[in-house]
């Protein structure tokens, strides 16, 4: 029975029954890094919520139906300076950003994205989608600058709520002389020598921030597709700034028809801030020894609708838990999802609730059920035939090692032969792999994880 999906959509205030426009290309965007450096906790929190949701519309619709863009921006003041700063070409910074992002992520379980376009790749999109709005009258050049109309647009404002006047007030706009109206936004800015920049019918410039994700999205999705994803941060004055310039460029169209926020991430309690000592990257928490399956599990416990706030306790529960389902599904073949756990999701990505099924099938035992359901949340993606877990996405040469490695020290451990056993594990530690041994029903287990500095030939040589 395909279940039926509905979803808070933040423009109506309202759930509704998801209905693709074409059920066999179902077309999600999700706004993506700005990569100039590492992602901190908070980023992670939309990248996990928009992967179970990608999840399971490829459940319901099938893997091959649907199309998710995740965008990176790969231009912007920040990698600006940031190369200033570090005397680094822009590129060596941005590709540098984009495969610490794809470590981090992968080691949280989270799917890549069908399409990951870079912003730098799709100029000539940008350029056409603003020569487009200069002459249907909604953008105007101003001191070598080309601003969007606000005013042009009478539905602006309503995906936040706020008229333009209520806007302006304490509004995180860029004040500028040669803006008509204060809330105009830039398309396009002009770039001297020393700042990267295109040719362009205005002069050599590069865009504004909020150009490049209506460019993208219709160049790779079209002028209508059905969910557009990010943090609440975003509403306003991204998305807002979205929607106006896509809807007055292609009026016709529907651009996004529903759109999805999720709340802002705490630390203990309190904002994340450098300043308060609280603000950790993923990295950092990698690095820490926080399982990256960890992170998930804490990110998923609470409705992405719902501020969240990790906790160090909360992470050592769900450690806990995660060894749970661990020891419960050792050694069962993955069956079909539970019923139950597809209809939490499909509530809204009710993740909090399908937890609460994940854990009651392990009360009751069933471990196959449970591992299906599991793994649907992008959780618990382990070889069913051992104890051996990979935490999120790993190559299968990598995910075999691991499996040799860990018996054969699980091996030296059952034989009490603990100085050859301490000993392989400090080796493999040095390869970027850390064993830990776990209770299972059938005896001792072993629970591998990679690090950030994974050496695949010492790991061979481990093997060998």
């Amino acid at each position: 029975m395909t279940p039926t999906i509905r979803l808070h959509n933040t423009r109506t205030r309202r759930k509704e029954v998801f209905v693709p426009l074409d059920p066999a290309n179902v077309r999600l965007y999700v706004c993506g890094p700005t990569v100039y450096d590492r992602a901190h906790l908070g980023n992670a929190r939309p990248v996990v919520v928009f992967d179970v949701l990608f999840r399971l519309l490829r459940h319901v619709y099938g893997a091959g139906q649907v199309t998710y863009a995740r965008n990176f921006t790969d231009v912007d003041d920040k990698i600006n300076a940031k190369a200033v700063q570090t005397g680094r070409p822009i590129r060596d910074i941005t590709d540098e950003t984009i495969r610490w992002y794809h470590d981090d992520m992968d080691a949280l379980g989270a799917l890549r994205p069908t399409l990951e376009p870079r912003a730098t790749d799709h100029i000539g999109g940008m350029i056409t989608m603003i020569a487009g709005l200069l002459s249907s009258g909604h953008a105007y050049q101003a001191d070598g600058h080309v601003l969007f109309d606000v005013r042009s647009y009478p539905d602006y404002g309503k995906l936040s709520g706020r008229s333009i006047d209520d806007m302006i007030a304490g509004a995180r706009v860029e004040v500028a002389p040669y803006k008509r109206d204060p809330m105009d936004f830039v398309l396009w800015k002009p770039s001297d020598g020393a700042t990267p920049g295109w040719d362009s019918p205005w002069g050599h410039g590069r865009p504004g921030w909020h150009i490049e994700c209506s460019a993208m999205s219709f160049e790779l999705l079209g002028p209508s597709f059905d969910i557009h994803g990010g943090g609440l941060d975003l509403q306003f004055p991204h998305h807002e700034n979205e929607i106006a310039q896509s809807s007055c460029a292609y009026p016709e169209a529907d651009f996004a028809r529903v759109w999805m926020h999720n709340e802002m991430l705490q630390v203990e309690g309190k904002k994340m801030s450098k300043s308060l000592g609280n603000f950790f990257t993923v990295r950092d928490m990698l690095d820490q020894g926080v399982l990256g399956q960890v992170i998930r599990l804490v990110l998923l416990s609470t409705h992405y609708s719902k501020p969240m706030d990790w906790t160090k306790e909360k992470a050592a529960q769900a450690h806990n838990v995660l060894l749970s389902f661990l020891e419960t599904t050792n050694g069962v073949e993955s069956v079909e999802p539970d019923r139950h756990v597809i209809e939490a999701l499909a509530d809204d990505l009710n993740t909090s609730q399908a937890i609460m099924r994940l854990h009651e099938l392990r009360k009751a035992g069933q471990g196959a059920e449970l591992l299906a359901s599991a793994r649907l949340m992008g959780l618990l993606d382990f070889h069913p035939s051992t104890g051996v877990v990979g935490w999120g996405p790993i190559p299968d040469e990598q995910r075999e090692l691991a499996n040799r490695l860990a018996a054969n020290w699980a091996a030296l451990r059952q034989r009490r032969d603990f100085v050859a056993a301490d000993s392989l594990k400090s080796r493999a530690a040095d390869a970027g792999v850390e064993l830990q041994a776990i209770k299972m029903t059938a005896g001792q287990g072993a629970l591998a994880t990679f690090g950030a500095h994974f050496d695949i030939v010492r790991l061979r040589e481990l093997i060998e």
